[in-house]
């Protein structure tokens, strides 16, 4: 039986063709012999979205103190698919995962000791992991001054729709003036956030509670906001203190 004897593989393009074609590229000013251009990395629109929307001081802002980049690795690993609890798994199973419930961060210390940098740099890493995250980030006092009643403005559906974001960055507790209406309307916020644990950033200058050797006179956060708020703190919280100098007079 004789096998049949494959004939030698012919190229593509013949000889006088590839002249033909060299020539014109060379005419184009395109050089075959040039190596290719490298390839420039693929945008991330997530990453370049959060970027645009966080403060300028802090888009370079990295996760980088033990306790913060613990909770962000926590978070980022309790991340879900999209639709991996529904009856039809087969339907939109894809996708990016999604922030999902976990714990909640107490950053204090005094003023200028980096826990809104750090804070940031948690959303920005969380996003750097490849999480879809919804988060909205909000000073104290700017929350109180934009749930201000004011006519054709629906503050109770603002209210819900930060109470029930992904990922809540509240900035600068305690630092507002007080009043029964803010200690109800943090009450509020922050009772269906914990009781339903959604993740969020908690920031403020003071600490949380009296303690040995600090100062009788000394203003703590139980002061500014109740027991009631201090106690929904304590349950949804692991708090974690920052000490040092004051980092913007070092900037200068």
């Amino acid at each position: 039986m004789t096998r049949a004897r494959l004939a030698d593989p012919q190229p593509v393009v013949s000889g006088r063709l590839r002249a033909r074609l060299e020539a014109t590229l060379s005419a184009r000013g395109i050089d075959l012999s040039e190596p290719p251009l490298p390839e420039a990395p693929e945008p991330v629109p997530a990453v370049e979205a959060a970027q645009k929307r966080i403060p300028f001081d802090f888009r370079d802002a990295v996760a980088d103190h033990p306790g913060v980049a613990q909770w962000v690795r926590t978070i980022a690993a309790a991340a879900t698919s999209p639709y991996a609890g529904s009856l039809n798994p087969a339907y939109g199973g894809g996708g990016r995962r999604v922030i999902a419930r976990g714990p909640s961060l107490l950053l204090w210390g005094s003023t200028g000791t980096g826990k809104t940098h750090q804070a940031y740099g948690a959303i920005r890493s969380l996003t750097a992991a490849g999480c879809a995250v919804r988060w909205h980030a909000v000073k104290a006092a700017d929350l109180y001054g934009q749930m201000r009643p004011r006519p054709g403005v629906d503050v109770e559906w603002m209210l819900r729709d930060i109470t029930r974001v992904p990922l809540l960055l509240l900035d600068d507790l305690g630092a507002a003036k007080s009043s029964e209406w803010t200690e109800e309307l943090t009450f509020r916020l922050l009772s269906w956030r914990g009781e339903n644990h959604l993740p969020t950033l908690v920031t403020s200058n003071l600490p949380p509670v009296q303690s040995a050797g600090m100062p009788a006179r000394r203003e703590v956060l139980r002061d500014k906001v109740g027991d009631r708020i201090l106690s929904r703190l304590s349950g949804m919280c692991t708090d974690i203190e920052f000490t040092g100098p004051d980092r913007r007079f070092q900037r200068r």
